[in-house]
């Protein structure tokens, strides 16, 4: 993790709203943030699907230590690792939305392909 965003938080915040995030995409398949986050979040994503891939307790494990709901850890590695067994990778897509009203952040959304 040398080269990754603050995103203006202390660590602990961050890396708690990117498991939740995280949490969040594997769980509905799609999420709204900022294209920021955004990156931050998909290989992570990818991270989790790639591990649930290995369908072993050791992975299992794993995964469940950075997810923080335990029936998205048990859908990811029952349902979505079936679904991704002939994918070698690129399990997400970033399409970008355009600016947010508030504050004009560039919004993205992030989807499971």
């Amino acid at each position: 993790m040398a080269s990754h965003r603050k995103l203006g938080k202390p660590t602990d915040q961050r890396i708690a709203m990117l498991r939740a995030m995280t949490t969040y995409l594997l769980e509905n398949g799609q999420i709204k943030t900022t294209v920021t986050r955004a990156k931050e979040v998909a290989p992570l994503a990818e991270k989790m699907i790639t591990l649930a891939k290995k369908n072993d307790l050791a992975s299992y494990r794993q995964a469940l230590r950075f997810i923080t709901k335990e029936d998205v850890a048990k859908n990811l590695f029952d349902k979505l690792s079936i679904k991704y067994a002939e994918r070698n990778g690129g399990y997400t897509r970033i399409v970008r939305i355009g600016p947010r009203r508030g504050d004009a952040a560039e919004m993205a959304i992030v989807q499971l392909v």
